[in-house]
């Protein structure tokens, strides 16, 4: 992609994905600016080797001036690695729309301004690549969810139509859904559920689906961090990336399952794993 080392952006570096992404990117010969809001949780990033920088997608000043540095200092953007996310679930009537626009800021339009922001560049040099962290949750849906899943059938949406536009300027998207994941994803998406619905009219259901949520963090449940991070690494590095990948325990499963299910009979399905099948 360069003459030097490529050049890697990773947003969300401060834990779990992210994190794992720096490291495996690092091993993969890239020079690698690994962002969050919280640098002090990146120091051994910094020590990795990764140039660790402040960054809150959710504010464009702070987005612009960090994509101005790297070009500043590096001349370039290879890939873009488009991490950053967080789960917000609760009842639809019960989140506050203050912080359901929030989730599609973090989720949706961080991603697309960091797009923007790239894009030029990487038409200037006639390749690049954009690798948007989805989900499985971009293809299947679950009560409790709907503003942190629509946010990944935004993803993916999005992604789909970038990857026509950009192709002719040499630039690839690829789309990483991961499944159930160990990360602290898991405990902030069930915990935002108790806190808004779990004393409501739906408070019966949020239970049952916290209950659900905190299965998946069970040993064999899950996939750790550095599966995901192998493919966003494969992703970055690879020829001929494919349109999307799946990755996790189940995730190929799920996704393939909601393809050829009727929505009625996956309403039950899901309805059940969650007991909000039935009328109160």
């Amino acid at each position: 992609m360069t003459n030097g080392s490529p050049v890697a952006l990773v947003t969300g570096a401060s834990s779990g994905i992210g994190a794992r992404t720096v490291t495996e990117l690092l091993a993969a010969g890239f020079t690698v600016y690994a962002v969050a809001r919280r640098v002090e949780r990146m120091q051994d990033l910094a020590a990795a080797g990764a140039h660790v920088l402040a960054m809150d997608v959710t504010e464009d000043a702070s987005m612009v001036a960090g994509v101005e540095r790297i070009v500043a200092e590096q001349g370039r953007i290879d890939v873009l690695v488009n991490n950053a996310g967080y789960g917000s679930y609760g009842a639809v009537e019960d989140v506050p729309i203050d912080e359901a626009r929030r989730q599609f800021d973090v989720n949706v339009f961080g991603l697309a301004r960091l797009t923007q922001l790239v894009t030029p560049h990487m038409r200037a040099q006639g390749a690049g690549r954009i690798v948007n962290v989805s989900s499985i949750g971009g293809k299947f849906y679950e009560p409790f969810g709907a503003w942190y899943h629509a946010t990944k059938f935004a993803v993916e949406g999005f992604s789909d139509c970038l990857r026509l536009e950009l192709k002719p300027f040499g630039i690839k998207v690829v789309i990483i859904e991961p499944g159930p994941i160990i990360t602290e994803w898991n405990e902030i998406a069930r915990d935002s559920l108790l806190e808004r619905s779990g004393s409501t009219a739906y408070a019966r259901w949020a239970k049952r689906a916290h209950q659900v949520l905190t299965e998946f963090d069970k040993p064999g449940r899950a996939s750790t961090p550095e599966t995901v991070a192998r493919k966003i690494r494969k992703a970055a590095t690879t020829a001929r990336p494919a349109a999307r990948y799946p990755v996790g325990r189940g995730a190929r499963a799920i996704t393939l399952s909601r393809d050829l299910t009727p929505d009625a009979v996956f309403d039950q399905v899901v309805g059940r794993m969650f007991g909000s099948g039935k009328q109160a």
